[in-house]
């Protein structure tokens, strides 16, 4: 089998919270603060629902949290800055009052990102990678926060795929360097399901190994995404076993982190595969 590379990174944050990269895969829950995500819109718009759902994913699991209070699917609908920190803020106060993980925060919007870090949320997860608005980087070199950068398009307009991605996401590692955001704070997102169709998902999936080289941690995020429900002809609350596929082929690439709605399961696949792939990694260091 080839080895894969895992980056080691450990992280100690001002609360007292840790997170240690490279001894395992981390499961990352998603906690979707939206009335009309793909596939949960309208679950935990609730402060009592979405601390409940936090505490469930703690009870299955999770190593850490992602919140979110805008929809990124295909046609979604932007909201406001102020709308999108009405959802969040609240349920990051809660989350972290009642459960004891590192929380990310996604959002693309610097306002919202610094309300968040105020809140109390640890990590920023930005699906444009600093592209969208260069003063993302600039919250994220401010507050010394890891960082997750999303590969992202506005235009399906690529000449050679993998090494347009992977210069694309270059461009975002440049962006946050030149701002200030240390390196080890780096991790990288392929951005499975935007800016890409069926075909170049299914590339994408396996050449994640490439993003690996890259140097810095990776996190894949293809929970329920279309690609999956195309490929088994099946619906978003049905697909659990194909993303516990993407999980492991993603694991033996090399991916460190991954963003699921179904946590349960995905940490049972990332401990089988973690299990071949960590010992064989570990008996070839020795």
């Amino acid at each position: 089998m080839h080895k894969p590379i895992f980056h080691r990174r450990s992280y100690s944050f001002d609360d007292g919270l840790k997170l240690v990269l490279g001894e395992r895969t981390l499961v990352m829950g998603i906690l979707n603060v939206t009335p009309d995500s793909f596939s949960d819109g309208g679950s935990y718009m609730n402060l009592d629902a979405a601390v409940e759902r936090a505490r469930r994913m703690v009870e299955e699991g999770a190593d850490l949290i992602d919140i979110g209070g805008e929809s990124t699917r295909p046609g979604h609908e932007p909201v406001s800055a102020e709308e999108e920190i009405r959802r969040i803020v609240p349920v990051i106060q809660a989350v972290r009052e009642q459960v004891k993980l590192p929380i990310s925060v996604d959002t693309y919007k610097p306002e919202t990102a610094r309300a968040a870090m105020e809140a109390g949320a640890h990590i920023l997860n930005d699906i444009w990678g600093f592209r969208n608005d260069p003063q993302m980087a600039s919250v994220a070199a401010d507050y010394g926060c890891p960082v997750i950068l999303m590969h992202n398009r506005r235009e399906r307009d690529y000449a050679d795929f993998v090494p347009d991605v992977l210069r694309d996401l270059q461009t975002s590692l440049d962006r946050a360097k030149a701002s200030g955001v240390a390196s080890d704070h780096i991790w990288l997102d392929p951005g499975i399901g935007f800016a890409k169709d069926y075909e170049e998902n299914l590339i994408m999936m396996g050449h994640l190994d490439k993003i690996v080289a890259l140097g810095h941690p990776v996190l894949l995020a293809a929970s329920r995404k279309l690609f999956i429900r195309t490929a088994l002809g099946l619906p978003a609350d049905d697909v659990v076993e194909g993303t516990n596929a993407t999980t492991a082929l993603g694991i033996m690439q090399g991916c460190q982190i991954v963003r699921v709605h179904d946590v349960k399961q995905a940490v049972r696949t990332a401990r089988m595969t973690d299990a071949v792939v960590y010992r064989q990694t570990a008996k070839e260091e020795r």
